[in-house]
């Protein structure tokens, strides 16, 4: 459920812009965090019978995806003890193949990022990124409570506050973490007509990225901590965006 917010921070939000029609061709390609992108990424073999050999539950309950808010235990997706003798490497890459083209994003990411994430979002629950598309963007809400984050538009939750639904939601794995350095992130599109794969997976990366990059997230840091000092064009300078 989406929380009520300080009144430093919603008064903030009033001041962000929901979205931006911009002019053709005056957009620069948006910038990502290199080292990032390359622990995110993973080339994809299309070995599809890895997921029964992994001990993946594909059932037809799981194939309907499950209620958003109610985070869903690694042991009813997996097979934990029978991927327990495989590598990191084997068990990402088939947990990416198993959610690819589902309505669902599979990703991973190193236990130390995971650890330094959950660290800084105890200590910054929220942050606005804008979501391009096409000739402008949407300006999408995170509320980041590891091992959980919420995104839904900024708009919606200007518009209903809690009750605003989100569209796109993120759980977090870690019971490899100690044991493999690996930690399964799974991502659920909740409102296919408010956002769709790409752009929800696009997303998670920049979302992260703000969080795990010093420079990066000073900008989170003055969102939740400084709100007086927070300037939304510079999380679109951030992101090579135009700015009004």
């Amino acid at each position: 459920m989406l929380q009520r917010l300080s009144s430093g921070i919603s008064k903030t939000l009033n001041h962000v812009s929901s979205a931006y029609v911009v002019p053709k061709h005056s957009f620069t390609a948006l910038s990502s965090q290199p080292n990032l992108q390359k622990l995110q990424q993973r080339v994809i073999p299309g070995d599809f019978v890895r997921w029964g050999l992994l001990g993946f539950c594909r059932t037809s309950s799981f194939a309907t995806g499950f209620s958003p808010l109610q985070h869903k235990p690694l042991d009813s997706i997996m097979d934990i003890h029978r991927v327990k003798d495989r590598s990191p490497e084997d068990i990402a890459s088939a947990w990416d193949d198993y959610h690819l083209g589902r309505g669902h994003i599979g990703a991973s990411m190193k236990a130390k990022l995971y650890y330094l994430l959950e660290q800084r979002a105890a200590d910054c629950r929220y942050f606005v990124i804008p979501l391009w598309r096409g000739s402008g963007y949407t300006t999408m809400f995170a509320q980041v409570q590891m091992p959980h984050i919420l995104f839904t538009g900024l708009e919606d939750y200007k518009a209903r506050g809690t009750q605003s639904a989100p569209y796109f939601t993120v759980s977090y794995y870690n019971e490899f973490a100690v044991s493999k350095d690996l930690v399964l992130i799974r991502g659920d599109v909740v409102f296919t007509s408010k956002i769709s794969d790409t752009e929800a997976k696009w997303l998670l990366e920049t979302t992260q990225s703000f969080y795990l990059n010093d420079v990066r997230y000073k900008l989170v840091e003055r969102f939740n901590k400084e709100t007086h000092d927070f300037e939304f064009k510079d999380v679109l300078q951030a992101l090579d965006m135009p700015i009004l």
